[in-house]
């Protein structure tokens, strides 16, 4: 099982660089790290259960009014791939399930 994640800056159209990023589970975090130059950030390997990703918004975009979004999403299948994508704006943002 694998974790990873893309974000996408909608103002720019560009990949989100540098973005901070950690993965939580069971209230202690597991990973942390910086997505690259092409907004991705891969091969983190969690376990089964809950687990939170935080993305450090306020830090990356100039003004916001989400200094921080955390997506919680549930780990049942250890043998699958987990991509969790942003679209990320100053006052909006989607993710989903990607593959």
């Amino acid at each position: 099982m694998s974790f990873s994640t893309h974000v996408l800056d909608a103002v720019t159209g560009r990949p989100a660089a540098g973005l901070r990023v950690r993965l939580e589970h069971e209230g202690r975090v597991v990973a942390e790290g910086r997505t690259d130059a092409d907004g991705r950030l891969k091969g983190w390997q969690p376990e089964a259960g809950v687990h939170r990703v935080v993305f450090d918004t306020g830090a990356y975009l100039a003004e916001t009014f989400y200094p921080e979004v955390v997506v919680t999403f549930t780990v049942t299948d250890p043998a699958q791939h987990y991509h969790v994508p942003l679209l990320l704006s100053p006052y909006a943002y989607s993710t989903y399930r990607g593959s």
